[in-house]
């Protein structure tokens, strides 16, 4: 089986690294060199163009940062959909709502092409330990024809049911992990003015109820002020807004996910919009309050 990567940014590198290290047979594209090297250092083919590489290939794996920009890949400027072959498979990783899902979906299927939304649970390491919870969406009988593909880069693959379930499951997941960094970020905050040891808190706020991901992997990163990227604000703030999108698509009430989009907006315009979204502990501090 020939597979194409399109996106080989921390996420997408890392999957596409996976495909060649489980010995497919890989053709990939980036428009950065550098993200280009560090996969082909792996193995792999580059491709010469766009499409060149969507007419070969059996799958095709898309990871990239915006809805638009699978749009205008797929269906409207680039087209790539009618430069695939028909009968292969699109694969999706990327973070979009469900209405883009559907769009590309439908578009797929007119071009003859398969199509499977997977959005991924994790981070970049997981990704590169080939342990990144993929949640996968579209055709149960599309799904099978490339489930061994799916856990050949990760140790859980789920169905979730059609290309809507798997996408909102992602935007859901983020909604209820960013807006708990945000009160994470409070409580902190609230602590330390209150004459509380940081790392007290932190060690015995793990043994009650305010326990959780956000404490584990980012309480540390706020105690030593280490706030590199590893989910910046600027994506927090994308997919908070495509899941308060989702929620308005669909007239159900999300008010603390707008609440936590426009602090993360405020953290962005702030200036911390390239550092982790632990940065939001920022926004607590008096001089930026002020």
């Amino acid at each position: 089986m020939k597979a194409g990567f399109i996106g080989l940014g921390k996420m997408g590198g890392a999957l596409a690294r996976n495909l060649i290290r489980a010995g497919y047979e890989t053709i990939v594209y980036d428009i950065s060199e550098a993200a280009l090297e560090k996969t082909l250092a792996v193995g792999g083919k580059k491709a010469k163009t766009l499409k060149e590489l969507a007419s070969t290939i059996d799958v095709l794996f898309t990871s990239l940062p915006l809805p638009v920009h699978l749009t205008d890949l797929l269906i409207n400027k680039d087209a790539l959909l009618h430069q695939m072959p028909k009968g292969s498979i699109l694969i999706d990783v990327s973070t979009i709502d469900p209405k883009t899902a559907r769009e590309i979906s439908n578009a797929a299927e007119k071009a003859g092409v398969e199509f499977l939304a997977c959005p991924l649970g994790k981070g970049p390491a997981q990704a590169e330990a080939g342990i990144q919870p993929i949640f996968a969406g579209g055709k149960k009988e599309v799904f099978l024809k490339a489930e061994e593909l799916l856990n050949s880069i990760s140790s859980s693959v789920v169905y979730m049911g059609d290309v809507e379930q798997a996408t909102a499951f992602k935007l859901i997941s983020n909604l209820i992990g960013m807006t708990n960094m945000l009160v994470l970020a409070e409580g902190l905050k609230l602590g330390e003015t209150a004459g509380l040891d940081p790392q007290l808190m932190q060690t015995l706020l793990a043994d009650t109820g305010a326990d959780s991901f956000q404490l584990t992997l980012r309480g540390p990163m706020i105690l030593q002020q280490d706030y590199q990227a590893k989910f910046s604000i600027n994506l927090a703030l994308k997919d908070i807004r495509l899941g308060v999108g989702m929620a308005e698509d669909l007239n159900q009430l999300s008010p603390f996910s707008k609440l936590a989009a426009e602090y993360y907006a405020n953290a962005s315009t702030a200036g911390f919009g390239e550092e982790d979204c632990a940065a939001v502990y920022k926004l607590f501090e008096k001089s930026v309050l002020a």
